[in-house]
């Protein structure tokens, strides 16, 4: 499965099961996100821990949900692991955007300290 969910209270992880996304994996992601978000499950943590590569239209799709998120008043957190993936993230100066965080226990506890 290239994508599984599970929850942890009021958060649900999605967790990447691949070591790269592309274009290829960006749409069926998109609407599984956005199943959650319309349903008001406003806290959720992607989960990119083994992804080593992200293209593009898949970049584009998260900073689309990380929109999407912030207009219905919730957040997203990225788990981040590799360095290839942060490096990349860095470049394009997407961790301006992203709130991330290098395990999904730190991404977990970040909700906490916004109570």
């Amino acid at each position: 499965m290239d994508f599984t969910k599970e929850t942890e209270g009021e958060i649900v992880i999605h967790t990447i099961n691949l070591q790269r996304v592309t274009y290829k994996e960006a749409e069926s992601f998109r609407k599984e996100i956005m199943e959650d978000i319309v349903e008001g499950k406003l806290k959720i943590i992607i989960d990119l821990f083994i992804c080593e590569y992200l293209d593009s239209t898949f970049i584009g799709t998260l900073i689309t949900l990380t929109k999407t998120m912030m207009q219905f008043g919730g957040d997203i957190k990225l788990v981040v692991f590799t360095t290839d993936a942060q490096v990349l993230l860095e470049k394009t100066r997407m961790v301006q955007i992203f709130d991330t965080y290098r395990t999904k226990e730190e991404a977990l506890k970040s909700f906490d300290k916004k109570k």
